[in-house]
């Protein structure tokens, strides 16, 4: 059944159901989950939100931060934006619901994390994702102008394309009138035809074999708006989190937060000797991109799997205080971190570039704003600083909620929209087509387009993707439609955009490491 709303919302992490919140005052809004409401990329935030909160810090000094840890490419005014605006959003996530830890004394227990030059972490032991979506989630559940579509699978954003009228890629006429969402119960496909559309998709972490994301960061807002003529921007930029739990076997890895770090830990190669200081001056807490790195170099010299961090020099009952998951995930897995030292890899964790957006998260095709981690705002630039996301996601959406809000009056529901055309049948061996391909990539993208690249490594990954490519568009065209076949479709596309930017940029900088390539 087809429906019209005024509020369209693809995603349901941060960024999606803050902006649904704020908006859902002045119009009906539908939000569309592949999963079930709480699956996001939000959920599995450990470390916290940064923001200036007390006179012991400053906003030049996060300023200042964010820019060092962007190397030289982040939006100067959006860094000053966000960064300004982060207190007054802080107070939103309380408002309905969040609670982040304090001290006794009633101020709250802020922490520090690589990049920072103080503390100003906001967190809530050590999930704080999984407290912001529980509160937001409680409050989306409880309103009554909005509509959760759990199980749909958004396909592709319905534009003037589908209406046969020419869409010349960048062109500012571009309108997005909805989606074609998958019914992932049924199979049907429905359309959802809306006023104004966000997309919050989150990242991309399944490009590659070993990844923090959980299975359903696929990247499909992006490859969606790269289909409908929409401007991708920055996509070199995939930030590796440097200390993954190194458990073979286990996907998604499982994340030891950055915090650990700001805690005390110190990073040590098999042998327990220390080794960041050679790397860089900040030690254990130099940004993520030269962590990152340095612990690749470390286990390509040495022949090694993995790394340890240490904070068995710590008071044991702080370290479960602090961090009380990773003590029962690690414990679970045979590991005392009071006593025992944590094993870690760096594995792919989240993207800089995205959906390119102005100031008010509004992209080049009307009607139409991204936010979160599917977006490229500019703050980050080349690198993000720890805790930026979550901060970067509540201020962008609450900015294109209030520019959503101020334009809906003028806009229309678009009528004589085609139904999709699934004329497709399926074969027995396409699911495992699928699957093989699904690997090839992330193994394609790992081998060649990871911490550490050059030009011959990019061409190789670009020759055997085109190979995927080619047989997938033959599967898509043919068959039934189905998640699997979608996202494997969606990972492609964000390959290919990750490459040939990769390609284009001839300088190593930040998290962009090219061997025969100048450093900026």
């Amino acid at each position: 059944m087809d429906k019209k709303i005024d509020f369209l919302v693809i995603g349901t992490g941060l960024a999606g159901l803050g902006f649904a919140l704020k908006v859902a005052e002045y119009g009906k809004v539908c939000i569309v989950t592949k999963t079930k409401l709480e699956e996001t990329n939000t959920s599995y935030a450990q470390g916290g939100i940064a923001a200036v909160i007390y006179d012991s810090d400053n906003y030049e000094k996060h300023i200042e931060d964010t820019l060092i840890a962007g190397a030289g490419i982040c939006d100067r005014k959006v860094v000053n934006m966000v960064v300004e605006e982060a207190h007054n959003q802080i107070d939103e996530l309380i408002k309905w619901g969040a609670n982040f830890d304090k001290e006794k004394d009633g101020k709250f227990d802020l922490a520090k994390e690589g990049g920072h030059s103080e503390k100003r972490i906001l967190h809530h032991k050590d999930n704080t994702g999984e407290e912001i979506q529980r509160a937001l989630s409680n409050a989306i559940k409880n309103h009554r102008n909005i509509e959760i579509l759990e199980d749909h699978f958004a396909i592709d954003l319905i534009t003037q394309h589908h209406l046969g009228k020419l869409v010349k890629r960048h062109n500012s006429d571009t309108e997005c009138f909805g989606a074609y969402v998958l019914n992932l119960k049924n199979n049907d496909v429905v359309k959802i035809i809306s006023k104004v559309t966000l997309i919050a998709t989150g990242g991309t972490g399944n490009l590659y074999h070993t990844t923090t994301n959980p299975p359903i960061a696929t990247g499909d807002g992006i490859a969606m708006v790269y289909r409908a003529k929409g401007i991708i921007d920055n996509m070199e930029f995939i930030q590796f989190h440097p200390t993954s739990l190194y458990h073979p076997g286990e996907r998604p890895s499982y994340l030891i937060t950055e915090a650990m770090r700001g805690f005390g830990g110190i990073l040590k190669t098999q042998d327990g000797k220390p080794f960041m200081e050679k790397y860089d001056e900040r030690g254990s807490l130099a940004p993520r991109d030269i962590v990152a790195r340095a612990i690749d170099n470390e286990m390509k010299m040495r022949g090694n799997d993995f790394v340890y961090l240490d904070i068995t020099h710590k008071d044991p009952e702080d370290i479960k205080s602090h961090f009380p998951n990773i003590y029962k995930k690690c414990k679970k897995e045979g590991i005392d971190i009071t006593k025992d030292m944590i094993p870690v890899v760096p594995a792919a964790h989240f993207l800089c570039g995205g959906i390119k957006v102005d100031m008010n998260g509004k992209t080049w095709i009307k009607r139409l704003y991204a936010s979160g981690e599917a977006s490229y705002t500019g703050l980050h630039g080349a690198n993000r600083l720890a805790s930026n996301s979550l901060l970067e996601a509540i201020v962008y959406s609450n900015r294109a909620a209030n520019d959503a809000i101020s334009a809906i009056s003028n806009y229309e529901f678009e009528e004589n929209i085609p139904d999709w055309n699934d004329e497709g049948t399926t074969f027995p061996e396409e699911l495992v087509l699928i699957t093989q391909n699904m690997k090839e990539v992330q193994q394609i993208m790992t081998n060649y387009v990871g911490i550490v690249r050059s030009a011959l490594r990019l061409q190789r990954a670009q020759n055997r993707l085109e190979i995927i490519y080619k047989e997938t568009e033959v599967l898509y065209k043919r068959s039934k439609l189905s998640k699997e076949l979608c996202e494997l479709r969606n990972l492609i596309n964000i390959g290919y955009l990750v490459i040939k930017m990769a390609q284009a940029r001839k300088e190593s900088v930040g998290l962009h490491y090219m061997l025969d390539s100048p450093k900026k």
